[in-house]
């Protein structure tokens, strides 16, 4: 029996070294948390009244935001207006370019018109001139003869 109360004795200080280790490191630990314990209560003072102010501009940051919302919905309608004047705006002015194009194609069809006119007048007038002077010839010659 010796030897097995020896055996369990070695075992419990086997044991008994690392519990030593963990409850020495356990106690360094602590002592230290307790020297930083009023930095600790700062800290959480400081934690309580950056919370306490979030929580109270919670509201005041909802109202601006409603504001906010309530202006730019404003300017988006507004907008929307003028979008739709400009595309009013904008197909008059489609509509508009399409009639003085045709306007333009039908003052160039005129012009050509004209220019042909006037081509034919012009040949008729170089024709009566050539004949007025051939007939002016003819008529010196007949004066020229009596």
């Amino acid at each position: 029996m010796d030897n097995l109360d020896l055996f369990i004795n070695l075992v419990v200080i086997a044991l008994l070294i690392p519990t030593i280790i963990y409850v020495y490191q356990l106690d360094k630990n602590l002592n230290l948390m307790r020297e930083n314990q009023s930095e600790l209560f700062k800290l959480i003072e400081a934690l309580n009244e950056a919370t306490y102010k979030a929580e109270n501009s919670i509201p005041k940051l909802k109202t601006v935001t409603e504001k906010s919302s309530n202006n730019l919905k404003e300017v988006v309608d507004s907008a929307k207006e003028l979008k739709n004047d400009l595309m009013f705006i904008n197909e008059r002015a489609d509509n508009l370019a399409d009639r003085l194009e045709g306007a333009i194609k039908n003052s160039r069809q005129i012009k050509e018109d004209t220019t042909n006119i006037n081509s034919v007048a012009e040949k008729k007038n170089d024709i009566l001139d050539e004949r007025s002077e051939a007939e002016m010839e003819l008529l010196k010659a007949l004066r020229s003869i009596k």
